[in-house]
């Protein structure tokens, strides 16, 4: 562990165990008897009212087997289902005895750091069964029930090592019970579609799935998965049954062993939505002082650029500037910038805006102690608040010993969390409160999500734990829900960081939605779920401190939505809702209500609403509260590259605009240039620029006559004050654009700038002196390999050629080749050269992580040169292929 890194306190498992024995209210024991043939036996809270939840154990005296059973009231809503586990030492499906039974009382105190309630109480039953099998080996069988829902889970007594090769756990809803579920994935990411529990196709549900018996629901799902187990999925061999099936051939762990908590969330629609349940099962906090844990808006960049916008520094520059501007506090650079230099520095220009950044990364970049070692004492000192860790893909125990290990040293090194490509949240906010968030859904970064789809998940994924869906890509993809219904789910939909993705046009083109998005909190006091059904609607309210926000989606025709305000206070609220206009746009509507009135709203088909609610009082016009922002600024300069001969010129101009949140005081724009250079044109000054206005210099360089060949860097910079929130230090802050000029050899002929005969390219046009562009072939960045930037040369993409005529009046042709820097370690090419039709060389397949190979061909008497890339054969298209450098000889 580096100097200095601070180090949060890991709670031991012992203290944990004494913790949670000390919340232990009351303890019943039933003697040790004479070894029961058979029974039944009836968990429920005490002083339960008639409807209460209960959970009903039997042991069958014939076979000696074991079920469960949950009745909400009268309405049995999982009929008699399996108990057991097979071990490789013993089958303790069957031939069962009851040996005792002990029931207390549990109640738990907590907080969250994410979720739809910050302070919990949890109170459930706990009856811990003992039975004993036919060879003597023993089984404890503990029951809980809540009053909302049932979970129970075996506990093998003794020490040494336990096999588990399977469970006889499985679940049975009615036969016509509607049902809302999921395909099984590794990642969780498949949309939920109803259906009915004994209609749906044979095959394996992921949880948590959703089951309907009259006005009464059971949600599947599970609790406490960690690297003693591994997590499961359902079953189903359409008889209704649902099998709870391990990841694993077997799990292996040393005893005494817990399972998981095999869990039903059990009420109506609301109790299961609002239900914490999952939680309340899980361990306690490993992490003692979590003040630093801390939930936030984070601006996403990738559905507005994909990966070159991860390794542009100024497009990531663009989202701290977009952050900044709305007082969000983060900012995610997700998977790219690891082919970068430059992250020390955003950092730093983040933080001198009070914006913090995340980072992402592929967890095969983290899978061993040496490379977190490595790793997270780095990025921990450039200052990064946390890490976005993505396709661990996989629900094996391998995996999941894999996450206690990166908790562990994440919560060491205090970085926030967020998992991609990753398992379900199985209480693992609970134990670990710096996970923030995981995605395990179908979200927007599909571009497709059905608005039925969308409005299954407040009640399936997002009960059972914060939810990454990336909201507000309006940018991206194939729009199914209004505007105001996208801005709705910033309410509707749970998690600790919203990582909302839309592009900087998107938020300005709509002033409205950027306005609500500054004021919704990211957790919660309290939640209510006011109406709905899965695949049609959800509106859900949630308070934090004295506001209420509300968010309303539906899938269905435009309509008027109905919503009484009984969920608020006494007295006088002003409403301010966000709805969809007739003309589109987004229009802000006030309202002064009482808990007793009802809003009404029109919405779009497919539409939706949002509102926040504060205390009227006199001359209030508003419920937003003040927000800290910077003024939203554009720096450019232009040229980016220019060419200049020794003792040439080449013209600069820098261009700084305030685009929304200013002013910007103090304004200073100028122009560094490398030592002997010079420069006509003085600095351009602005004593306050206001938004809408912008500042422009302009400059001619003058390129010393002896300068060497090659590539130069120069600097547009901009200084500038923010009046309402000055920056660190002097309070000034600071943004540059580079420009490069190149200063050509002398007697060398640059492939790039001659005229090509013919050319064709796997994606895009073929680019001169620049790369071939990932999302917009138009538009690459600079040629690199192997961290080495060239400023000539041809960007192509496998399979592609360019044909130029030599006309015989060169000798040499040479270049340096291989796969750009942009795509990382990913692609495969071959590249060739041939004279006249006749093939000059070929480099075989060459792949993103080989050094480049260099070119240095014979091409006397060529009148015809044809440059050709081949793909390697992989099957990934990442094949941007570079001819770095390329040169002809006279």
């Amino acid at each position: 562990m580096s100097p200095g890194i601070p180090r949060p306190t890991l709670l031991p498992a012992l203290l944990i165990l004494l913790l949670s024995a000390a919340l232990a209210l009351t303890t019943l024991t039933v003697p040790a008897r004479a070894a029961a043939p058979g029974g039944a036996w009836t968990v429920r809270e005490p002083g339960a009212p008639r409807d209460g939840v209960t959970a009903v154990v039997r042991l069958d005296p014939a076979d000696g087997t074991l079920t469960l059973t949950a009745r909400k009231g009268a309405v049995t809503v999982l009929e008699p289902a399996p108990l057991g586990i097979v071990t490789s030492a013993a089958d303790l499906t069957s031939g069962l005895r009851a040996e005792s039974r002990r029931t207390r009382q549990v109640t738990e105190r907590y907080s969250m750091t994410t979720g739809k309630q910050l302070r919990r109480t949890a109170r459930m039953t706990e009856t811990r069964f003992t039975f004993t099998g036919r060879d003597g080996a023993r089984l404890q069988l503990v029951v809980r029930v809540a009053d909302d829902g049932v979970a129970y889970r075996y506990v093998l007594p003794g020490s040494g090592t336990v096999t588990v090769e399977r469970e006889a756990s499985a679940f049975r809803p009615p036969a016509d019970a509607r049902a809302w579920l999921t395909p099984y994935s590794v990642n969780y990411e498949r949309l939920y579609a109803q259906t009915t529990a004994a209609g749906a196709a044979p095959g394996a549900y992921a949880y948590p799935a959703l089951f309907q018996v009259g006005d009464t629901y059971a949600l599947l799902t599970e609790s406490d998965v960690d690297g003693r187990y591994d997590a499961s999925r359902l079953v189903h061999e359409g008889d209704g049954r649902y099998t709870v099936r391990l990841a694993d051939p077997a799990v292996t762990s040393e005893g005494p062993l817990a399972t998981p908590w095999r869990t039903a969330v059990v009420g109506d629609l609301a109790t299961v939505t609002e239900s914490t349940l999952v939680d309340d099962l899980a361990p306690a906090s490993r992490i003692a002082d979590t003040s630093w844990i801390r939930p936030g808006k984070v601006a996403w960049s990738w559905l507005d650029g994909f990966g070159p916008a991860q390794r542009d520094l100024a497009a990531q520059q663009r989202f701290v500037d977009l952050a900044a501007a709305h007082g969000w506090p983060y900012t995610l650079v997700d998977d790219g910038w690891k082919t970068t230099d430059w992250m020390p520095e955003l950092i730093a220009y983040a933080r001198e805006r009070g914006v913090d950044v995340l980072l992402w990364v592929h967890y095969t970049d983290l899978d061993t102690a040496a490379e977190r070692a490595e790793f997270l004492p780095r990025v921990t000192e450039w200052g990064a608040a946390g890490l976005k860790i993505d396709f661990m893909d996989s629900d094996s125990q391998e995996r999941f010993r894999w996450y206690d290990d990166i908790l562990e040293d994440t919560a060491r090194y205090r970085l926030l969390v967020n998992f991609h490509g990753a398992t379900l949240p199985k209480g693992i906010q609970r134990t670990w409160p710096h996970v923030l968030s995981l995605e395990a859904v179908y979200g927007a970064e599909q571009g497709n999500v059905p608005a039925p789809a969308l409005t299954a998940l407040p009640y399936t994924r997002n009960v059972v734990g914060s939810m990454d869906y990336t909201p507000m890509g309006f940018q991206f993809g194939t729009r199914t829900v209004s505007d105001a219904a996208e801005l709705a789910l910033s309410v509707v939909f749970e998690s600790g960081f919203q990582n909302f993705a839309g592009s900087l046009a998107a938020y300005r083109e709509r002033p409205e939605l950027a306005r609500f998005l500054e004021q919704v909190p990211t957790v919660w006091d309290e939640t209510r779920l006011l109406s709905g059904r899965p695949g049609e609607g959800a509106t859900l309210a949630r308070r934090h401190g004295d506001r209420w926000f509300l968010g309303s989606v539906h899938a269905g025709a435009a309509a008027t939505e109905r919503v009484p305000l009984d969920f608020l206070g006494g007295g006088r609220w002003l409403a301010e809702v966000v709805r969809d206009g007739e003309d589109g746009a987004l229009l802000r509507e006030r309202h002064v209500v009482t808990r007793r009135d009802a809003l009404e709203v029109p919405t779009a088909e497919h539409g939706g609403f949002a509102a926040q609610f504060c205390r009227a009082t006199p001359g209030r016009d508003t419920c937003d509260e003040p927000v800290t922002r910077l003024p939203l600024t554009a720096l450019t300069a232009d040229p980016v590259r220019a060419e200049a001969e020794p003792g040439g010129t080449a013209a600069v101009t820098g261009r700084f605009a305030v685009e929304t949140s200013g002013p910007a005081a103090d304004v200073r724009l100028t122009l560094d240039v490398p030592d002997g250079w010079t420069v006509d044109g003085g600095d351009a000054t602005a004593a306050e620029l206001p938004t809408g206005q912008a500042l422009s210099g302009d400059w001619t360089v003058r390129v010393p006559s002896d300068v060497r060949p090659g590539g130069f860097d120069l600097t547009v910079r901009a200084e500038y004050r923010a009046p309402d929130r000055p920056g660190s230090g002097s309070g000034v802050l600071h943004v540059e654009r580079p420009v490069r000029v190149f200063v050509p050899e002398p007697g060398v002929t640059y492939v790039s700038d001659l005229p090509f005969t013919s050319a064709s390219n796997g994606w895009g046009p073929v680019e001169r002196d620049g790369s071939n562009g990932e999302t917009d072939p138009a538009d690459g960045g600079p040629l690199t390999l192997a961290g080495t930037v060239y400023d000539k040369g041809l960007g192509m993409h496998a399979a592609g050629e360019v044909v130029i005529e030599l006309d015989g009046g060169y000798r040499r042709f040479t270049a340096e080749a291989g796969i750009d820097d942009e795509v990382g370690a990913k692609g495969s090419v071959a590249f060739e050269v041939l004279g006249d039709g006749r093939s000059l060389l070929t480099t075989g397949v060459l792949h993103g992580s080989d050094p480049a190979f260099s070119v240095d061909v014979d091409v006397t008497g060529v009148r015809q040169l044809t440059l050709r890339v081949l793909d390697g054969g992989d099957g990934v298209d990442s094949d941007h292929a570079d001819w770095a450098d390329a040169r002809l000889v006279p």
